[in-house]
């Protein structure tokens, strides 16, 4: 499987060679058409904007369309993230690559598996309630405080967590080891970190789902043929034994 690090490590080589952007960081929140316009001219300058479906034209749930364009770019943030450690996980069980001490705290280990969705399926379900479980919290959290995305708050923005209540430091996700560098950034290399994660995200999504792909059906990603082991589970139904079975219509 070191082929597929390999080939992960020449797909984001080429992302280093893509045109830096620059310019002042606006002070407003990308919430209508134009600048989503804008904002994918400096993310792509060769496809530039692109909306086949008109979704930026669109009007969720009642809603007003700078808000819907709110809700839009932040579950691409949220999704591009949550793809960047996919992807990198899968890399990482694809390998065999484990902590080493046990996996519960009964002495059971770290599954040997050669692809990311086998791990998942041997983790015990009070394992995948906890996962979960955080997981709604942070959503949570996020929803919670201060302005929200679809109201004129800032996008991709994850609140510190107060000391009052919960211990900052690690859990406070951007910066959890404070960095001098990071601190003092100028307004033009936050605007260049900030475009380049949504390229990052996007290539992720693209990634993952084609490991995924090529995992269900051999070929259907060429170039992972051969690198990527075939999975025979169901990657979708993590509880199906637990909460599925309770609702007939799903058996």
């Amino acid at each position: 499987m070191m082929k597929l690090a390999t080939y992960a490590a020449l797909v984001g080589s080429a992302a280093a060679f893509a045109p830096a952007q620059t310019g002042r960081v606006s002070s407003a929140v990308s919430e209508t058409k134009a600048d989503l316009e804008t904002l994918a001219a400096k993310a792509n300058p060769v496809v530039k904007f692109f909306d086949p479906l008109n979704l930026a034209e669109a009007e969720f749930w009642g809603t007003s369309n700078e808000a819907t364009i709110g809700f839009l770019r932040e579950s691409e943030v949220k999704h591009g993230r949550v793809a960047m450690f996919a992807f990198v996980g899968y890399i990482v069980h694809a390998n065999g690559i484990t902590w080493p001490w046990p996996m519960t705290l009964s002495g059971e280990p770290f599954p040997q598996v050669s692809n990311a969705p086998e791990a998942w399926d041997a983790i015990p379900e009070a394992a995948k309630w906890q996962i979960m479980l955080f997981v709604g919290f942070l959503e949570a959290w996020r929803e919670s405080q201060g302005t929200h995305y679809m109201k004129g708050g800032k996008i991709g923005y994850f609140p510190d967590f107060d000391a009052k209540y919960i211990p900052g430091g690690a859990l406070n996700l951007y910066n959890p080891f404070p960095r001098k560098d990071i601190a003092v950034m100028s307004d033009e290399q936050k605007e260049k970190r900030l475009v380049a994660e949504i390229n990052n995200g996007r290539l992720a999504m693209l990634g993952i789902f084609g490991f995924i792909s090529e995992g269900a059906t051999e070929g259907s990603v060429p170039a992972l043929k051969g690198i990527i082991s075939h999975y025979d589970g169901d990657v979708m139904a993590p509880f199906a034994n637990s909460i599925f079975p309770s609702f007939p219509a799903l058996n």
